[in-house]
């Protein structure tokens, strides 16, 4: 990854403000960034939002029929994959797998699949031949910092909304039916975990919940806990090389629990208000989750107007009018080739090419007498010709 350092004097100003318990976007060291939970038109695809940041994480869940393993026949399969775009930053690199790549799924797969929050052996279709693999994708949209806490609810909320065909078998042969002939079936969920991530800093002196991506950079560890309601540990992690006491590990355990539950609620409440949009025929998905006021640049409030006394204020305002004079003014003609009409200024029309001509002519006048005085030449100034000037000289005859 191609990350840009932080200068000095950015680290010095962080350091300083987390010694003072104060953080960049205004927020105490427990509290967490505002989270909106919303779904796209299909089922499986969730959109989470973190504070001011659009679109932080998308997760869409498919699936596919495929052959099990061997040593376990009667068990479907959960995949899942996380993408890392340079869309969502510039340190991210296309096709190549980083550090944090693998480290993320990792920690996705522990937090999801090795929790057993699934019922994977609902998922099986016919034992040892057919089960559906269900595979969640993961797309970074906009790093902004607690990237695995925005997966972790991505992914169980696409997970809960995500309805998967039914499947008919007769005899040998399986058919699998289209939404429009059976209702899709949901998936068989048994808890919720959720990430929620601590960062240590000054050798764990200082702790902040819900770190942004400028804190994780001058962080010296970090602790991320998956937890789901009922308080039970789901995977525990800790990274960065410093060592924690027992007491802190339990205050950060206490804090994910509350944490947990308010997100799960959070999760339960978008997932009914989209159920109940759906069947109510509202706006739901894509067009939900739009802002409108954001469609157009030049939206502007409805205004109420009152149009039952139009009329009467129209006749008020006719009233009060002044009447126009019925006389007309001529115009005024000061000067031949002007004009004034109203209360304008002159208007010239033509006046001063009159008036140029004239001038010309009464040069060609002057130069023509000159040249008669003399008696040598004679010239012809008017003709109709194209041509220049003809000069006549006369001859001078001695007698």
């Amino acid at each position: 990854m191609r990350d840009t350092p932080l200068s000095n004097c950015e680290r010095d100003f962080l350091l300083k403000a987390i010694e003072e318990k104060k953080r960049l976007d205004g927020r105490q060291t427990y509290d967490y960034r505002s989270i909106k939970i919303s779904f796209g038109t299909d089922y499986g695809c969730c959109f989470v939002d973190l504070g001011k940041t659009r679109r932080v994480i998308m997760a869409q869940v498919s699936c596919e029929l495929i052959t099990p393993k061997e040593n376990r026949p009667n068990e479907g399969i959960m995949f899942f994959n996380i993408e890392l775009s340079p869309m969502a930053s510039p340190a991210f690199e296309m096709g190549r797998q980083s550090e944090l790549l693998v480290k993320l799924n990792r920690q996705l797969e522990r937090c999801l699949r090795n929790s057993k929050c699934i019922d994977t052996e609902s998922l099986c279709v016919v034992s040892g031949e057919k089960v559906w693999q269900i595979r969640v994708d993961v797309h970074l949209l906009n790093h902004d910092g607690n990237l695995m806490d925005a997966a972790s609810i991505a992914a169980i909320a696409a997970l809960c909304h995500f309805r998967r065909p039914d499947v008919g078998i007769q005899g040998e042969e399986v058919t699998v039916y289209s939404t429009e002939e059976r209702d899709p079936i949901p998936l068989s969920i048994y808890h919720m975990p959720i990430c929620v991530s601590f960062s240590f800093f000054q050798q764990g002196t200082y702790l902040l919940v819900d770190p942004c991506e400028r804190e994780e950079r001058v962080m010296d560890g970090l602790l991320m806990i998956a937890m789901n309601k009922h308080r039970e540990i789901c995977s525990i992690q800790s990274s960065g090389g410093i060592m924690l006491l027992k007491d802190q590990v339990l205050r950060c355990s206490k804090i994910a629990s509350v944490k947990v539950s308010e997100i799960t609620e959070l999760i339960n409440k978008a997932l009914e208000n989209d159920k109940k949009a759906r069947k109510t025929g509202g706006k739901f998905g894509f067009a939900e989750s739009l802002p409108q006021e954001r469609i157009t640049a030049l939206k502007t409030d409805v205004s109420p107007v009152e149009m039952s006394d139009v009329k009467e204020k129209a006749n008020e305002i006719v009233q009060r009018a002044e009447v126009p004079p019925q006389i007309v003014p001529s115009p005024v003609l000061t000067a031949p080739g002007t004009g004034q009409v109203g209360e304008g200024l002159e208007n010239s029309w033509g006046l001063e090419e009159e008036e140029e001509e004239e001038e010309e002519e009464t040069m060609e006048l002057e130069e023509g007498h000159e040249e008669k005085g003399r008696g040598d030449m004679v010239v012809i100034l008017d003709s109709d010709s194209e041509e220049e000037d003809v000069v006549i000289l006369n001859q001078v005859t001695t007698k």
